[in-house]
């Protein structure tokens, strides 16, 4: 019988945040401040399906483990609270904190959940003990409707003009920049139209790096000497550009980032320190099915941005966070092996939670079959993809034959990346075959596994 003990249920991700009970979807509010990763989140206290959005509360040391501390900000006369983004207010800005920083909130106020109906409109709310407990402004709303339903505010501080920058969401692929000196009252810059992508925009800036066609994991690339912004849409949708005093000026059409069947309204965190320098960011992994749990929703394991040109281009990579070495518990290796036509390979793991990297060299026209937990990842390197769940996802392009993955793999998801992160492809999944975690079969001859790394992880509750 499955257990029913808190953070022990049967389905519970064993290395994903999930909340203690009720629903979750988009993270909010990411933001670094005095040693502590924040994450906030859509949640709903009161039932695992959606409703009653409140913003839900998560901090940690190190990216890895997750605490669950009170909701933050809760509904109101303005409507239910709706996605938002976090920032310190170094300077005091605003005027909160009294010439000390201050954690100031950036929410959209649904004012359609609440009676009588209200706009859209969006909000803040400040916190001077570290996000405990929350002070929203009186002057509420501080953003007025442009269009029904504009949400998801996205604030940053703009180094170079000296200014806050807000995205915001207006409707079908279109979002808004606006500008603030004092994080309480904002001009129009500029639309920006993502095809494709709609809510949940964030706005960054990275240099551009010397990508990696092919290669081992973890190969650090060169730095050249370029930067871009990136604007971002929900579905994993963005453009590379420049950002002017006018605003963000594109340059080429969107791109696909996330490649997969669940990532989305991924944010990144604000505040990180310069002298870490990374570019981090968590999705909701919509789609995830937790049969008769507690809770209901997860988040992606945490990955880093960059930048990176290949000879086809630039583009975003995500590659897995490096703390997740901290859960590595058993390894198992193996190098150098045939895989037998028609057989199947078992590493020699029963482990419910594994961080897998392969290195395999196929014939053209070869398939290649990875079982995790029954589900058939079908690699097609002279085809250009694999096949996971119904859904065809581009390999980039092989060297000598050779397709270079990696696999995180927790009790309800699989999450795949390769050797530079240009490929990065979330899903859903729950077991179909009995307790095997990975079986690797070869349809023909000649099929060689240069390596094969399983590291065995530890639970992070």
């Amino acid at each position: 019988m499955a257990t029913t003990e808190l953070y022990r249920e049967f389905h519970r991700p064993g290395f994903h945040f999930t909340p203690a009970q009720g629903w979750m979807n988009d993270p909010n509010g990411l933001v670094f401040y005095q040693g502590q990763y924040h994450l906030f989140f859509q949640h709903n206290p009161f039932g695992t399906s959606w409703g009653n959005m409140t913003w839900g509360h998560a901090v940690s040391e190190d990216l890895v483990r997750w605490r669950q501390i009170d909701n933050a900000i809760c509904p109101d006369e303005l409507g239910h609270i709706f996605s938002g983004s976090a920032v310190i207010d170094w300077r005091d800005s605003a005027g909160f904190g009294g010439g000390r920083e201050t954690m100031v909130a950036f929410y959209t106020s649904a004012g359609s959940m609440v009676s009588p109906p209200r706009p859209f409109t969006q909000s803040l709310a400040w916190s001077s003990d570290r996000g405990r407990t929350w002070t929203k402004y009186p002057g509420n709303p501080i953003v007025p409707e442009f269009r029904g339903g504009n949400r998801d505010p996205k604030v940053i501080w703009h180094e170079a003009a000296g200014r806050w920058l807000m995205a915001l969401y207006l409707d079908a692929n279109d979002y808004l920049l606006l500008s603030s000196s004092d994080l309480k009252h904002w001009a129009k810059l500029c639309e920006v139209t993502v095809s494709g992508a709609s809510e949940c925009p964030d706005i960054f800036e990275l240099p551009v790096l010397e990508g990696e066609e092919s290669g081992s994991m973890g190969e650090m690339p060169v730095p050249l000497q370029e930067k871009r912004w990136v604007f971002w849409g929900a579905s994993g949708l963005y453009l590379l550009g420049d950002l002017t005093a006018d605003g963000f000026v594109p340059r080429g059409a969107a791109q696909k980032s996330e490649l997969g069947s669940t990532g989305y309204a991924a944010q990144t965190f604000s505040d990180i320190p310069a002298s870490d320098g990374r570019r981090i960011q968590i999705s909701w992994m919509a789609g995830t099915k937790f049969p008769r749990m507690p809770f209901n929703g997860q988040m992606s394991f945490p990955v880093e941005l960059t930048l990176r040109r290949f000879s086809d281009g630039v583009f975003l990579c995500r590659t897995p966070v490096r703390e997740i070495e901290r859960l590595y518990g058993r390894c198992v290796e193996v190098i150098e092996t045939d895989l037998t036509a028609g057989g199947q390979f078992v590493p020699e793991t029963r482990h419910d939670l594994l961080d897998v990297s392969m290195d395999i060299e196929a014939p053209a026209s070869a398939a290649v079959v990875v079982l995790v937990y029954g589900n058939a990842l079908h690699l097609t390197p002279d085809q250009g993809k694999f096949n996971f769940l119904g859904r065809d996802v581009p390999l980039t392009p092989p060297h000598d034959g050779r397709v270079t993955l990696r696999l995180l793999i927790d009790r309800t998801s699989v999450e795949i990346f390769d050797a530079s992160g240009r490929l990065s492809a979330g899903f859903a999944m729950l077991p179909e075959a009995g307790d095997i975690p990975l079986v690797l079969q070869a349809h023909v001859k000649h099929v060689h596994l240069h390596r094969l790394t399983v590291h065995e992880l530890r639970t992070i509750w």
